[in-house]
């Protein structure tokens, strides 16, 4: 939920106002807001101006750009054992770069270079899709790059590497405490720089575990695959043709979990891990990866840091040196394109009064601008920064939701979702979901998902979405023997009255019907909470045509117009409160569906829990069997052991690993709300609540008031404990803004102990 507070939203029309007075340039063409050059080549040399500044952005006159960081193939040699190689870099132990032999100089900050060579615009990036019945991983890589600077003779050839019968151990210099916040190499970051600062680097997760593959040669052991890539999508924009390869990736699970090195082209080596064959994965998982119109990122960043968006980044990547993750999920708005309203060719669109919006005319400047948008946001986002890392190193697996299009889309009034625009902007913003973040072209791949129809075996195919142009796209993936996930799309086929389609969810739920019967849990990612306080209230005010705020907003009243939104002027959070589960317009959908779902549960012997994001604060809700002691109304009611009921499941919400959180207003009002009784689902024996779980604030210090909601950011670590079989969700929340240190917050849902169908 956007509620940012009133210093923000008064940012935010400043900027609206200033983005209003559309620029062209010279040749009489707009001026894009936001658009990336190529990254330099291996020599350091931009081959098309910048070195991948957005040029939104404003550098500092003068500054030169960084150098790329050093990548050393090889340990230096004459380092002494108490000083690493980051140390002497950053002159911290009294010893620079400039001291060592030219070689050992010109090493340490060498970047591999791809033969033949690529210029990337993003990337690589890594999807997880699931693990077969024969053990069998599943997954892809996908990079972008510039056709005009780039050599496709041969097309590129991802190889990767690994050795089953060697168990991935950190070394001893890479345990203990990091508390530095300098990022090691990447190959789709420009920023990555070559000095550290004064304090101790983030460990370079591809060294942390083997150091650089050598294999042992043509020996049974050694595994090396080489996957030449598909060509999948080519986008043209004013800068050229670039090209979208993608690579898929299969590796065998054997009895160690594994380190994967990978290259492409033979540039720089990257790595990522897999499980053993009867092992659960570690994941992470997260949503809200981006700032609110208004928000200054720069408020969120600490001492150390780049960026505002880093330091939760930074906290996640030093856990997966810890404790390698398997999977990185993301529980939707991956990155907020809501700037997209900035563009210029959109502003007379966008200033347009809401009766003129529904027939404005779709322009070809306008459908240039929808796609250069998207592709150059994506670039933008995804290869910057600790979360460029973490895409590269950790396999993902996304979920869509609105800022994954533009905020509210599916949402709004039939009138606005239909205009030729704004659908418009849902259909290229989910076109480029599918490519960016799920690494599918529907128009190259069969929409298709039968068996051995499809390259990702997890996709599951809902109805056509009214807005999206597509189908839905769920996914139903392995995450070990004992669990499994749901990503149920709650975007596509939405609408007012609408989350999910009857056709999308018989087919997700024939999926899981068809489950081992060994699978214990269920975990169920969906973007909004279902468990959740009501705001009924809110929700009937902002609706209301007698809000005397509205009508100020609609009247133009400057001081007003934060509180109307400026696509149809309706309320600006009433779109966020209609996409909500408890919504007046999806209450009856989310009470079949919660039923829906403990059928399912007591079926199957089947642990369901449900994973959320959205509204920017931890929490855990909860659902469960109500029991009264003589069944009157106003009986006491009895707790039935959470692991004999079947109805038990827990709602984590994690949000946002990026995004501000509300104001502290907004906090203690669903907090207050939070205690509330809910009697919606009582005549199915159901209740339903809030879990006290944070008792304490990071620090330590004891909470007198608000046990129920957390209002810093935060991601969540998930496992599943071997010994109880218990699946914990360890919600790591910000211990101070911007410093990237987290506390954690556990909570554990049970494994089912009831005979299925009982």
């Amino acid at each position: 939920m956007d509620t940012v507070g009133w210093h923000a939203q008064r940012r935010a029309r400043k900027q609206a106002h200033h983005f209003s007075e559309i620029q062209r340039g010279p040749d009489g063409r707009y001026l894009p807001v936001e658009e990336i050059d190529p990254l330099p080549d291996g020599s350091g040399r931009a081959q098309a101006g910048s070195f991948g500044i957005p040029r939104s952005s404003s550098p500092t006159p003068g500054a030169l750009p960084v150098p790329p960081k050093y990548f050393t193939d090889k340990p230096v040699q004459n380092a002494s054992a108490s000083h690493s190689i980051e140390q002497l870099a950053s002159g911290s132990s009294g010893v620079s770069l400039a001291h060592m032999p030219a070689v050992e100089r010109s090493r340490a900050q060498r970047l591999p270079r791809m033969e033949p060579h690529l210029q990337l615009m993003v990337g690589p990036l890594l999807r997880y899709d699931t693990v077969d019945e024969n053990g069998l991983w599943r997954g892809a890589a996908l990079v972008v790059t510039a056709d005009s600077g780039s050599f496709y003779e041969p097309f590129p050839v991802l190889t990767y590497q690994w050795d089953p019968e060697e168990i991935a151990r950190p070394s001893p210099s890479m345990q203990g405490s990091y508390p530095g916040h300098d990022l090691g190499p990447h190959p789709a970051d420009p920023h990555a720089t070559a000095m550290a600062g004064p304090t101790a680097q983030l460990p370079d997760i591809n060294e942390a575990y083997f150091g650089d593959y050598k294999g042992k040669g043509n020996t049974r052991d050694d595994q090396t695959q080489h996957v030449t890539g598909q060509e999948i999508y080519v986008y043209s924009g004013n800068g050229g043709t670039f090209t979208f390869w993608r690579f898929p990736i299969q590796i065998q699970l054997g009895l160690n979990e594994i380190c994967i090195k990978y290259r492409i082209n033979g540039g720089m080596q990257l790595a990522f891990f897999v499980p053993a064959r009867h092992q659960n994965m570690r994941w992470a998982a997260h949503s809200c990866n981006g700032f609110s119109a208004g928000v200054n990122p720069d408020d969120f960043r600490g001492p150390g840091f780049k960026s505002g968006y880093d330091p939760m980044w930074t906290d996640l990547l030093r856990k997966h040196v810890e404790r390698p993750f398997h999977v990185l999920v993301g529980g939707g708005d991956q990155l907020y394109c809501d700037s997209l309203t900035r563009e210029p060719e959109i502003q007379e669109w966008i200033l347009a009064k809401p009766s003129t919006k529904k027939n404005f005319p779709l322009t070809g400047e306008i459908v240039s601008c929808v796609d250069r948008f998207f592709f150059n946001h994506y670039c933008s986002s995804f290869r910057m920064g600790a979360f460029a890392r973490a895409n590269s190193s950790i396999p993902m697996l996304n979920m869509c939701d609105d800022h994954d299009l533009i905020d509210g889309f599916g949402s709004y009034p039939e009138e606005l979702q239909h205009s030729p625009v704004f659908k418009h902007i849902g259909v290229r913003g989910y076109f480029f979901y599918l490519l960016f973040q799920c690494f599918i072209n529907p128009l190259h791949d069969n929409l298709d998902d039968r068996a051995g129809k499809h390259m990702f075996k997890s996709l599951i195919l809902g109805a056509q979405g009214p807005y999206v142009g597509l189908p839905s796209h769920s996914f139903l993936s392995y995450l070990g023997p004992d669990v499994h996930i749901l990503m149920l799309d709650c975007r596509a086929e939405r609408k007012r009255s609408q989350v999910c389609s009857e056709f999308e969810y018989q087919k997700a739920f024939e999926r899981i019907r068809y489950l081992p019967s060994d699978v214990k849990h269920l975990v169920v990612q969906l973007g909004i909470p279902i468990a959740y306080p009501r705001m009924v209230f809110l929700e009937a005010a902002l609706d209301s045509k007698l809000n005397p705020l509205i009508a100020l907003g609609r009247s133009g009243t400057a001081a007003f117009s934060s509180f109307v939104n400026k696509f149809n002027a309706d309320a600006e959070l009433l779109d966020d409160l209609n996409d909500h589960w408890t919504a007046k317009c999806h209450k009856k959908e989310r009470n079949w569906f919660i039923q829906q779902m403990q059928g399912i549960a007591r079926m199957k012997s089947l642990r369901i829990s449900f994973l959320s994001g959205d509204v920017h604060c931890a929490a855990v809700g909860v659902l469960k069997t109500l029991v009264r002691s003589n069944g009157g109304k106003n009986s006491r009611t009895i707790d039935v052991p959470p692991e004999t009921d079947y109805r038990y499941m827990i709602n984590v919400v994690t949000s946002a690993i990026v995004n501000t959180p509300p104001p502290n207003g907004v906090i203690a009002m669903v907090s207050t709300l939070a205690t509330k009784t809910h009697r919606t689902l009582h005549h199915a024996e159901t209740d339903e609540a809030m879990l006290p779980i944070f008792t304490k604030e990071p620090n330590g210090n004891h909470r007198l008031q608000n046990k129920y909601i957390m209002g810093r950011r935060n991601w969540c670590a998930v496992s599943c404990d071997p010994e109880t079989q218990e699946l914990e969700f360890d919600i790591r929340v910000e211990m101070e803004k911007g410093v990237g240190v987290s506390f954690g917050y556990p909570v554990r849902s049970p494994p089912p102990k009831w005979f299925p169908g009982t």
